[in-house]
């Protein structure tokens, strides 16, 4: 099997000589968005490094040929056979970067992208900056970053061939990594000189010029990605993959309610079983982002940890575990709904004036559930304790967040924490914790051996950081002109503290933005938790839009407008005191207005459907993308819910991989209707009710709608992400088609509590 250290033997190598010597070398700096040139140590060719990033987290090495700081910044090697490889240093997690990030550099590279070859880089935030992937920012954080990088590397190809061949560096061309002299003719393959080039001064990145929209030619296409052909064949690549020499297997109990903590457990049976050659109970840090107190059971293989886990008995100490209990906080939330709280957190013009003077008022109540992450690959993570040094082998989206959680568990520097990324098999904002690593560290800290952690299908649900449930009161104002003119809303959420809202339960910013009432107030209400909560995917706005969205057709209908020109109206208003107060916030009514308007156009707004049929729309601004979404369906007798047709509208900046994007727009928008449909968690006594798939049903294929169209109003805005934006309209498209068909309003979810079911 593998090694996932996913780099080749020169770099590992140098990878070794950091960790031992890092320690003992002595500060030093650089200036901003500085570039690195990167030569010898056996290495034919050209390898070349960038950073953009503070001072902090870079190091330029006193003398030019120090190999362990040269291999440390690598991001593109061209080798003499004009083989490219480029080094993607964010998380694979599904959504496509691997191949987006090679594309970025290859474009300004002017390079061949069939001699292209991806490769995982390994973690070092010192070198390569943020490593991290969730909230759709991997793109728009590495841009600049990966276009300098690129258009660097072309320039120092470009001097090398000026000066072989005693010409102007103005008149060499590049093209499919080849330099071409427009006045003698001659040419040259990047192989060629690539080892001219390492000799040639870095140039100062104010000096480069990147590409403009108009000059992409790899930047837009369709992009197969670079590691399907392995990932279809059953390659192994991800972190459940992982093999190691001598390799043992260990799962870890912790207790069903969150917080219990370990009395005794039947520790001489569980190392009677069979395969078993350890088991062991771990104190823990007390926190649920690195380790929880639980039982280690150390096997030869998986199956015989699992097997022996079967036979497990646990006494915990249930003093400090949670009884939280999701229908207490249901029938709680309608108790307090209708009070206002005392203190408003947003509060624009006179609220109460308007309500007064209204032509017409609206109120309604809205509510969703906590929901589970629980992706395709169970948590994981192989670790081994050896030589003063933690090496992991992992599937995180966030690997610099966990080096120093990791060296606190292990009791040594992070420096001495060795991490390798993985493939991930899906996140979703799950693996931007990394309690899964932190265990398998404290769990190798007492094996003499690499050893791998594997959760099981049961202990993702069991102890997931579910995206929290929320209750919405609303109440909106129709002026005389039809327009909207206060909206009131009560947000009853969660915290975990009492002071501010639990991980996930904020109201988002984006609504901020997008709702423009002229009087506008709004206040939460927080309930005590103790089950943890996290990101999930649009955090946020992936259940409160489909709140506000709702809403705002209750409202539309209220007034008498056609809902297009209601959403139009309204994201037009003028009301200062909702504009995004920081500079980078990108949100623009305008382009707003050109997704709403394109996704009415290409879904037929305004035509006739057939009885039982509806079409409905709504919109977002999510992680800096602007996108409408529209759904048309029908519904029979028995409430089977028939998709006719998707469509999906967005404005992102410009589209790095097309076919990429699309996936994603297609795959947001099926796991949204999968959310929407049927997924749930329920609580009770502190415990997880859902324990697999079989009472947690995700979407399956034959009820996937068969058409989904995908729309890009591509622009000269810095690119954003696809992961999140295309996600939380769908929601409230779907209830408002549903309404539009039936007459039932949808303000509660999921559907199948409500009767629905989608037709195969």
């Amino acid at each position: 099997m593998a090694d996932f250290a996913r780099s080749d033997a020169y770099l590992s190598a140098l990878l070794q000589e950091v960790h031992s010597v890092g320690a003992a070398r002595a500060p030093f700096t650089i200036g901003r968005r500085s570039f690195f040139k990167l030569t010898g140590a056996g290495v034919a060719g050209l390898v070349l490094g960038f950073h953009l990033g503070d001072t902090a987290f870079a190091a330029e090495p006193a003398n030019g040929n120090d190999a362990a700081n040269q291999a440390m910044n690598a991001f593109i090697r061209i080798a003499p056979d004009n083989t490219i490889t480029i080094y993607s240093k964010c998380p694979e997690i599904g959504q496509g970067i691997k191949t987006s990030f090679g594309v970025i550099i290859a474009e300004e590279l002017d390079a061949d992208w069939a001699h292209v070859v991806m490769e995982q880089a390994d973690i070092n935030p010192k070198v390569y900056g943020s490593q991290g992937a969730g909230g759709s920012t991997s793109i728009p954080r590495a841009w600049n970053q990966l276009r300098q990088a690129g258009a660097g590397a072309k320039a120092m190809l470009v001097a090398a061939a000026a000066q072989a061949w005693s010409g102007d560096p103005s008149q060499i061309t590049t093209r499919d990594s080849v330099l071409t002299h427009t006045a003698s003719g001659r040419s040259a393959t990047y192989g060629s000189l690539a080892a001219a080039a390492a000799k040639m001064p870095v140039p100062d990145p104010k000096s480069l010029k990147l590409k403009t929209r108009a000059e992409y030619r790899l930047i837009g296409k369709r992009y197969r990605g670079v590691d399907d052909p392995k990932v279809v064949s059953g390659q192994p690549l991800f972190g459940i993959d992982v093999q190691r020499p001598g390799m043992v297997y260990a799962t870890y109990t912790k207790c069903p309610a969150a917080g219990g903590k370990v009395k005794s457990f039947n520790a001489d049976e569980i190392k009677r079983q069979p395969g078993v050659l350890d088991a062991f109970a771990i104190e823990g840090t007390g926190l649920v982002v690195e380790v929880m107190p639980g039982v280690a059971i150390i096997a030869r293989d998986t199956w015989s940890a699992f097997q022996a886990r079967e036979k497990l008995r646990v006494d915990w100490d249930l003093g400090e575990a949670s009884t939280d209990s999701t229908s207490h906080f249901s029938a709680l939330a309608k108790e307090v709904a209708a009070s206002f709280p005392q203190k408003a957190d947003d509060n624009v013009g006179d609220v109460d004036k308007s309500f007064a003077n209204a032509a017409k008022t609206v109120e309604a109540y809205y509510e969703y559930p906590f929901a589970a992450h629980v992706p395709l690959e169970p948590m994981n993570t192989t670790a081994h304790w050896h030589d003063g040094i933690m090496e992991l082998w992992v599937p995180t989206q966030q690997p610099d967040r966990g080096l120093p959680l990791i060296g606190k568990v292990a009791g040594v520097v992070p420096e001495k924490v060795v991490m390798h990324q993985t493939r991930v098999g899906g996140g979703f904002g799950r693996r931007l914790v990394n309690d899964y690593a932190c265990e398998a560290a404290a769990i190798a800290l007492k094996v003499d051996a690499p050893v791998k952690l594997q959760w099981s299908r049961e202990d993702d649900f069991a102890h997931d950081f579910y995206r929290p449930a929320g209750y919405h009161q609303f109440k909106g104002a129709i002026d005389r002109g039809g327009r909207l003119d206060a909206w009131q809303e009560h947000f009853i959420t969660f915290t975990a503290d009492g002071k501010k809202e639990a991980s996930g339960a904020n109201l988002t910013d984006n609504l901020r933005y997008s709702i423009k009432a002229p009087n506008l107030r709004r206040g939460k209400t927080m309930f005590p938790l103790k089950i943890p909560t996290g990101a999930w995917r649009a955090p946020g706005d992936n259940a409160q839009v489909f709140a506000a969205q709702s809403f705002m057709h209750e409202l539309s209908l209220a007034s008498g407008r056609d809902h297009v020109e209601f959403l139009l109206d309204a994201v037009n208003r003028d009301v200062p005191e909702l504009a995004p107060k920081d500079a980078s916030v990108n949100f623009s009514p305008k382009r707003a207005t050109d997704v709403i308007k394109m996704c009415a156009d290409k879904a037929g707004w305004g035509k006739t459907l057939p009885k039982g049929s509806g079409l409905g729309l709504a919109w977002c601004y999510s992680h800096a993308g602007h996108v409408a979404q529209a759904v048309e369906l029908s519904v029979d007798a028995d409430k089977s819910i028939r998709i006719a047709r998707i469509v999906v509208v967005l404005d992102v900046g410009p589209i790095i991989n097309m076919a990429g994007s699309e996936a994603q727009a297609q795959g947001a928008s099926t796991d949204a209707l999968s959310t929407a449909m049927g997924l749930k968690i329920t609580i009770e006594n502190g415990r997880i009710r859902e324990q697999n798939y079989n009472s947690y049903p995700i979407l399956r294929m034959p009820f996937a709608p068969m058409n989904i169209d995908a729309y890009f109003i591509q622009s000269d805005n810095p690119p954003t992400g696809m992961g999140e934006p295309a996600f939380p309209a769908l929601a409230p498209a779907l209830g408002n088609a549903i309404f539009a068909a039936t007459g039932e309003r949808v303000r509660k979810l999921p559907l199948r509590d409500l009767g629905y079911s989608l037709a195969a």
